[in-house]
Parts: structure tokens; C-alpha cells; sequence
């Protein structure tokens, strides 16, 4: 398939950021105008930063943006931490660039390996200082596929309900499960099974507490 212009300069523009920040920055492209979750990537520079590849699946942001693509006015997020799998903390910028209706078509993803210049003194203070790292949060983690993606959404979904799934109510799996709705979970491929499963409810159940808040 030939790259639409956009997307020419998409890759023209990530190739220059990594080249000018360096074998520490990963500068990434999903394709979400296709609206499904595998093989979102489509370009990446300097992929050993996360560990992924040409073909990696939809990361949090990027099924965030398909869950919402015709609903919602999504934000660009600049400066904010995120993690890897095995620790190093990331700097990162997220970027939605639209088509002519104003919905994401591509999402341009920076993520710059800051864990060494933590390291170091208030000299670059200013230049790893991010929005978040005065908050209570933890930096998000980036996945490295689909499944590990589900499996931190439903661990998200029970911190939200701030009880373990043997004790929960019926209305806390709802809350729990319409959570899971919101982010976009059930637009993975055999999603239900694993959660109706986790949830220890049957696939009809899970859907119908969906339908509950619609």
C-alpha cells in the first residue's frame, strides 16, 4: 500500500526527532483509522526503548482513540511520565492527527528514556520536569500487546473499585466492567471471554451489565 502525503510526513518528521534526540528516544506512528487493534504501529524509530516493532499492537492511548474516534474531541498529551515492563521511566508526548472531520487518523508518539538523567542533579531538572511527577499517580505502563493491555485494564477496573472480585457486588463488577467499556477493553479480539471469565460471570451477564448504563 503507497503512504497517503500525510503519513510521508508523519515518518519524515519522526525520523528527524529520533535522529535528533537520539538511541533514547522512540518516536512511533499508529494507524487508527483502520479501527481495529492489531498491527497499529506502522513506523517506529529506536523501537528497543519499549520493545516494540512495526506490527505492534494498539497501546493504551491508541485503543483510547478507537474506543472514542467518533464521539470524542481527543487531546493532544504532552510531557508526561510512562514506564516499561522492565522499569526504565519515559518521558513522553502523544499526538492526534486528524482527517478533515476532525477524527484521529494517526497518532504520533514520543517517548524519550529519561531513567539515567534522573540520575542526575537539578542541572537538567527543567528539562525532565513533567505535569505528573508532582501527582499521586504512577507513570502509565506501555504494553507490549493487546493481552497485556487487557490485563492492566482489569486490573485498573478492580483498583477503581477498590474491592477484590470475590467480594464484589453485583454493581461493583458493573462499575468495574462499564470501566473496562469506556477504555475501549471489548474492542480487543476475545476480550469477553477473559473478562466474563475474570469476573467469574457468564458472557451474556458481562454484556448486559453494559447495557445496564447505556
Amino acid at each position: 500500500m503507497v503512504d497517503s502525503p500525510k503519513l510521508k510526513l508523519l515518518k519524515q518528521l519522526a525520523k528527524g526527532l529520533a535522529a535528533q534526540f537520539g538511541n533514547d528516544c522512540e518516536v512511533l506512528i499508529h494507524d487508527v483509522s483502520r479501527k481495529h487493534t492489531t498491527g497499529t504501529i506502522v513506523y517506529i524509530e529506536n523501537g528497543h526503548v519499549t520493545g516494540r516493532e512495526i506490527g505492534s499492537s494498539a497501546s493504551g492511548i491508541a485503543l483510547d482513540a478507537l474506543r472514542h474516534r467518533e464521539t470524542s474531541n481527543l487531546q493532544d498529551k504532552l510531557a508526561y511520565l510512562t514506564r516499561t515492563d522492565d522499569g526504565h521511566i519515559l518521558k513522553s508526548s502523544t499526538l492526534f492527527i486528524k482527517d478533515d472531520e476532525g477524527r484521529p487518523e494517526y497518532i504520533l508518539s514520543i517517548n524519550y528514556d529519561i531513567t539515567n538523567l534522573l540520575l542526575i542533579d537539578n542541572a537538567i531538572g527543567s528539562l525532565t520536569a513533567c505535569d505528573n511527577d508532582k501527582k499521586s499517580g504512577n507513570p502509565e505502563r506501555i504494553p507490549h500487546d493487546v493481552n497485556a493491555l487487557l490485563d492492566e485494564l482489569i486490573e485498573q477496573s478492580v483498583e477503581l473499585v477498590g474491592i477484590p472480585v470475590p467480594f464484589m457486588s453485583k454493581e461493583d463488577k458493573i462499575k468495574a466492567i462499564n470501566y473496562l467499556n469506556d477504555c475501549g477493553a471489548f474492542l480487543i479480539t476475545k476480550s469477553g471471554d477473559k473478562v466474563s471469565k475474570y469476573f467469574g460471570i457468564s458472557k451474556y451477564t458481562l454484556y448486559s451489565y453494559v447495557d445496564i448504563n447505556k
